[in-house]
C-alpha cells in the first residue's frame, strides 16, 4: 500500500509541473550579476585598449616609429633601440622556398587583390603553358579543348563597356608604370584614382590614355617621386598640353589635396644618373633647405633649381660636371641652370671658382 501511494504522489507532482507555464519556469539573472557582468567586459575592453595603445608607442621614448625583427621574432623601437615584445607569432607560411618554382608549388592562396586589374584579379586565369595541375605536358588531343576554354575564358572575364574601358586603361597605365620603373604603391594609388574617376564619369568627353596618364602623374606626385609632364609624355600616347589640362580636372574634381613639388624630391634621381656620390646630395640638399628659407624656389620650376643645387654641389665637393651633362640629365636647357645658379650663389653667398 505504501508503495502505491508513493507511486501515486510522484504521478501527480508529474502533472503540476506538466500543467504550469513555461514562463514560471524561467528564472531571471539577478540585477546585481547583471552590472558586475557588463563591467567586467568594460573593464576587459579598456585593458585590450590601452594594451594595444601601449604596443603601438615605446614605453621608454613614446616614439610610434616600431619595426618588428622576423629573424629575432622581436618588437623594436627604431629611436632609442628598447625591445617592447619577444618571440613574435609569425604570421607568414610554416614553409621556405628557394625560388619561384618551389615558391608556387608550396603556397596553398592566389595571388592577392589588386587594383591594377579590371576584375581586383578575383576571377580565374587559365595558364598559357599546356600543361595540368601535375604539371604534367597537356595530349595534343585535349590541347585544342584548352585553347577553347582559354579563349572564351579570356572574353567573359569582359562582361559590359565599363569593365572594357578599366581593362584597357589599367593596361595601359601599368605599360606607362613600367617604362617609367615606377615601384607597385604608385601604379596601385594611379588605378585607385583612375578607378575614382570611372565613378564620377569624369572619362566622359575625354581620351582613356589621357586621364590614365594624368591619374599617374597625381600619384607620382602625392608619393613624393615626382616625375615631371615631359617624362610622362614621352611614355604616353598624348601630348603634354592635354595630360595637364586632364590632371588640372581630374584633381579639382576629385579634389585630391597635392602640395607643390618640392625641388629636393629630384635631387636623389638627378644625382643618380649623374653617378655622383652621397656627399653631393647631401650638399644639393643642404643648398636647396637654405634657398627654401629665403623664398628663392618659390615661382621658379623646381628641375632648373634643383638642377643648379646639384651642379653647385659637384664644382664644390670636386666632382664637376659640365651644365650640359645636367641639363640632359634633369631635362631642362643651359641657360635655365646657368640663370639659377647665379640667383642661388649670389643670394647665399656661395663662392664658385669656374
Amino acid at each position: 500500500m505504501e508503495e502505491i501511494k508513493a507511486a501515486e504522489e510522484v504521478e501527480k507532482k508529474i502533472r503540476v509541473i506538466k500543467d504550469s507555464p513555461v514562463e514560471s519556469q524561467q528564472v531571471e539573472t539577478p540585477t546585481e550579476f547583471q552590472t558586475v557582468g557588463k563591467s567586467s567586459i568594460s573593464d576587459s575592453r579598456e585593458e585590450r585598449r590601452e594594451y594595444e595603445e601601449a604596443k603601438m608607442q615605446c614605453s621608454e621614448c613614446n616614439s610610434s616609429q616600431l619595426v618588428h625583427d622576423y629573424e629575432r621574432a622581436e618588437l623594436v623601437c627604431s629611436e632609442c633601440g628598447l625591445v617592447l615584445e619577444e618571440d613574435c607569432i609569425d604570421m607568414g607560411p610554416e614553409w621556405r622556398a628557394f625560388d619561384h618554382d618551389q615558391r608556387m608549388k608550396r603556397s596553398r592562396v592566389g595571388a592577392p587583390m589588386t587594383y591594377t586589374i579590371h576584375d581586383k584579379g578575383l576571377s580565374t586565369m587559365i595558364d598559357w603553358r599546356n600543361r595540368d595541375s601535375c604539371g604534367k605536358s597537356v595530349s595534343s588531343k585535349n590541347r585544342a579543348q584548352l585553347y577553347r576554354l582559354r579563349k572564351w575564358q579570356r572574353r567573359i572575364r569582359v562582361n559590359n563597356a565599363t569593365e572594357r574601358n578599366l581593362a584597357f586603361a589599367l593596361s595601359e597605365l601599368d605599360r606607362m608604370a613600367s617604362a617609367l620603373g615606377m615601384p607597385r604603391n604608385i601604379r596601385e594609388s594611379a588605378a585607385i584614382i583612375y578607378r575614382k574617376a570611372v565613378e564620377k564619369n569624369l572619362i566622359r568627353g575625354r581620351s582613356i590614355e589621357g586621364v590614365a596618364a594624368a591619374a599617374l602623374y597625381s600619384s607620382c606626385r602625392m608619393s613624393s617621386v615626382p616625375r615631371t609632364l615631359d617624362e610622362i609624355a614621352e611614355v604616353s600616347r598624348v601630348s603634354r598640353k592635354e595630360i595637364g589640362r586632364t590632371y588640372r580636372f581630374v584633381s579639382r574634381e576629385l579634389k585630391l589635396k597635392l602640395m607643390p613639388t618640392s625641388p629636393i624630391d629630384y635631387v636623389s634621381r638627378f644625382t643618380s644618373g649623374l653617378n655622383l656620390k652621397g656627399e653631393v646630395q647631401s650638399k644639393a640638399v643642404e643648398i636647396l633647405r637654405h634657398a627654401a628659407e629665403r623664398e628663392l624656389t618659390s615661382g621658379r620650376g623646381p628641375t632648373g633649381v634643383a638642377a643648379a643645387a646639384i651642379y653647385i654641389a659637384s664644382i664644390l665637393c670636386g666632382e664637376r660636371k659640365t651644365q650640359r651633362e645636367v641639363a640632359d640629365v634633369a631635362g631642362v636647357t643651359e641657360v635655365t641652370i646657368r640663370n639659377r645658379y647665379k640667383e642661388l650663389a649670389e643670394e647665399l653667398d656661395i663662392d664658385i671658382v669656374l
